[in-house]
């Protein structure tokens, strides 16, 4: 019988999904830095027999000058194995034929290039950082307090997120304001929404017990990949908090010390 436990599971895995932002490298000044260990440790996944992609809400770049950034760090990407939240709205709002208020960084603005935004009837938050001003959220709660049927789309849902100088508040604390001046919820488009991780599974042609998802955030990155069916391993870089091993809700089948330990302990176990 297949041990279903970590790192066990690495034995049947045929696919490995990371996270980027806290687990590959920590954002900042410039390109941000390497968390050391995390190059090497791709380049170890990219030569195995085991299917590579990355899972990111990052909405402060496009995703070809996000995947340029990392490149510039070293690391071994394309834009083809990112998925990332803005295409994946633009592909949502075409299909229901909506045109957006946007409020996201301006880094993500030619995302949306193609997509028809006169007379918005819908709204489109991202981690917009320094663009959530008041004047801002006042006009994005304009937008949907003045429609008959409101339409938020949320591009993730994190509370905070780590830089190089600590901390920083992430798109979900805007949504959550939004929503409660509005009394409405938001659709989340990026992790953890299942229609997401869905779209990353089919990408690699996999079943979710195929798959392993390793991420710093406990309940977007851990808890939506286990929701999914995925087991759900947890790095203590990044975001991590002590109090995510004695979380109420989530539990990560495995927490390791970083990307470069997971990485080793699943190979490890591939060799058997």
């Amino acid at each position: 019988m297949a041990d279903s436990g970590w790192p066990g599971c690495a034995k049947s895995l045929k696919g490995v999904i990371l996270d980027m932002c806290g687990v590959l490298y920590d954002s900042g000044e410039g390109d941000g830095v390497a968390i050391a260990g995390s190059i090497e440790a791709v380049k170890k996944l990219k030569a195995s027999d085991l299917q590579l992609r990355f899972c990111t809400n990052e909405t402060q770049a496009t995703r070809e000058k996000f995947v340029a950034k990392l490149q510039r760090l070293g690391f071994d990407i394309s834009v083809s194995e990112v998925f990332s939240p803005a295409p994946a709205a633009v592909a949502v709002i075409k299909e229901r034929g909506l045109r957006p208020h946007l409020l996201v960084y301006d880094g993500l603005l030619p995302e949306f290039d193609s997509v028809d935004k006169t007379k918005p009837n819908c709204v489109v938050i991202g981690d917009a950082a320094e663009n959530f001003s008041y004047q801002n959220l006042n006009d994005a709660f304009r937008v949907l307090i003045g429609l008959e049927k409101p339409v938020l789309f949320s591009l993730g849902q994190g509370r905070y997120y780590k830089e190089t100088d600590g901390l920083k508040l992430d798109v979900g604390v805007y949504m959550k304001a939004l929503e409660y001046a509005c009394d409405l919820e938001a659709e989340v488009i990026g992790k953890p929404s299942p229609t997401f991780f869905q779209s990353v599974l089919n990408d690699m042609g996999l079943q979710p017990h195929e798959a392993l998802m390793v991420g710093d955030d406990l309940v977007n990155d851990v808890g939506g990949a286990q929701h999914c069916g995925m087991k759900g391993v947890q790095v203590r870089t990044g975001k991590y908090r002590p109090s995510d091993e004695r979380h109420p809700m989530v539990m990560a089948d495995g927490t390791v010390d970083n990307l470069a330990q997971a990485v080793d302990m699943i190979l490890s176990q591939r060799k058997h």
